[in-house]
């Protein structure tokens, strides 16, 4: 016989496990398509990813101007692809800093700082990219 006391521990970890562990196949797929379609929902409310999305409209379909070939192209849009992944990746990891507390901390300050380096990172990558490819459109 169980111990009560070891039964409640049970009980409230079941609290605790994550139902889409249990789900197998496409129902796993669906449900997870579902939370990533919330996440992107929820990068749209930041501005700096709205403003990235809206710039990704334009750049997009110039990329097929602006690209000689499919593989700067592909860089082309990838770029922007990946600056936007980047900006989702640094929201998440600052709503996760402030979902811990108010209070000033060195390591949540670390966090964010390297988060936002990222994006600088990438914003520069993106670019120096298209940078060179307009280059190289001009002047050949």
């Amino acid at each position: 016989m169980k111990d009560k006391k070891h039964t409640i521990a049970a009980d409230s970890m079941s609290a605790f496990e994550n139902k889409q562990k249990s789900r197998r196949g496409i129902l796993r797929i669906w449900h997870a398509s579902h939370y990533s379609i919330q996440g992107l929902r929820a990068g749209w409310n930041e501005p700096a990813f709205r403003l990235e999305s809206v710039f990704s409209f334009v750049l997009v379909p110039l990329a097929f101007w602006l690209g000689q070939g499919w593989v700067e192209v592909a860089l082309l849009s990838g770029s922007i692809l990946i600056l936007m992944i980047v900006e989702l990746l640094n929201t998440a990891v600052e709503s996760a800093i402030d979902r811990i507390g108010p209070q000033w901390h060195e390591l949540s300050k670390r966090a964010k700082d390297m988060g936002s380096a990222a994006v600088l990172l990438a914003t520069l990558l993106t670019g120096g990219v298209w940078l060179s490819a307009l280059w190289q459109r001009l002047i050949n």
